[in-house]
């Protein structure tokens, strides 16, 4: 499981995780320069840092190095998440917890992903028997 970015490294990683194409390091040091005073040093070393972490590759392109993103955001979001929740003594109530601090539109989101990740499956009902029978006592179709 990947730790947390610190914030530097979140900095830059989100720059590359946009601009989703190899980048140097000057590119992101002057990115990086419109919000913060920061030296060319600095950045190469994060950059460095996070490849010797395994969140980008590089390449040789002349005298400098370009680098491109291992993973997505997406999944750093998500392998974190998990981590958290792992750690929980009781998942459920971590979840509930979680949810209810979600948004309506995060929470919109959520059940569009549940749709994505199990596009075959019926629309979970808070109720139902486990087994997936309808709510209203139907027996669900055979399928034939």
């Amino acid at each position: 499981m990947p730790r947390q970015l610190g914030e530097l490294e979140d900095a830059v990683m989100t720059r590359v995780w946009q601009w989703n194409r190899p980048v140097t390091v000057r590119e992101v040091l002057e990115d990086l320069q419109q919000e913060r005073s920061i030296a060319y040093t600095t950045v190469m070393t994060v950059m460095d840092n996070l490849h010797q972490k395994g969140w980008v590759r590089r390449e040789v392109d002349g005298r400098a190095y370009r680098y491109t993103a291992v993973s997505t955001r997406a999944a750093y979001s998500a392998a974190l998440m998990n981590e958290a929740w792992s750690h929980s003594d009781n998942p459920a109530a971590a979840l509930v917890a979680f949810f209810g601090m979600m948004s309506p539109e995060q929470r919109e989101a959520l059940q569009d992903a549940v749709r994505m990740v199990s596009p075959n499956d019926a629309e979970p009902t808070v109720g139902a028997p486990e087994g997936g029978a309808p709510a209203d006592g139907t027996e669900p179709e055979s399928g034939r």
